[in-house]
């Protein structure tokens, strides 16, 4: 089980990490489709600290619990801000998935990063 935990938590954090890498090489393209969707472009530094940082917390299971909260709620976010279009099957599918994501995030701040991480470095 533990092992099944820590690749669980890797999985989870390669989307967000990937993701925010994406965002600082597409900085100004990112920044404009923020804004494009309502949302100010000067959020977007904590959208990437977010995603970085909160995919490396992931990553080595430190304060897991409340980075896996904070995914989990932006996971909500970003949904009802740029998936909403549902008539959309491509935008339902990104919704859905975000959805997914969530749930995931939500379990994890739940049940923690398990005994293979910095967080349970002190249960072994």
């Amino acid at each position: 089980m533990k092992w099944t935990e820590l690749i669980g938590r890797i999985l989870l954090a390669q989307l967000f990490l990937m993701a925010g890498i994406h965002k600082i090489t597409a900085y100004a393209g990112t920044q404009g489709y923020m804004e494009a969707m309502g949302v100010p472009g000067m959020l977007l530094p904590l959208v990437i600290l977010l995603e970085v940082g909160g995919g490396l917390m992931l990553v080595l299971g430190w304060k897991a619990r409340w980075a896996a909260a904070a995914m989990g709620v932006f996971s909500l976010t970003s949904a009802a801000i740029f998936h909403h279009n549902l008539a959309d099957q491509m935008q339902m599918i990104m919704f859905m998935k975000n959805l997914s994501i969530a749930g995931g995030m939500f379990i994890l701040a739940v049940h923690g990063a398990g005994i293979l991480s910095l967080d349970g470095r002190n249960r072994i």
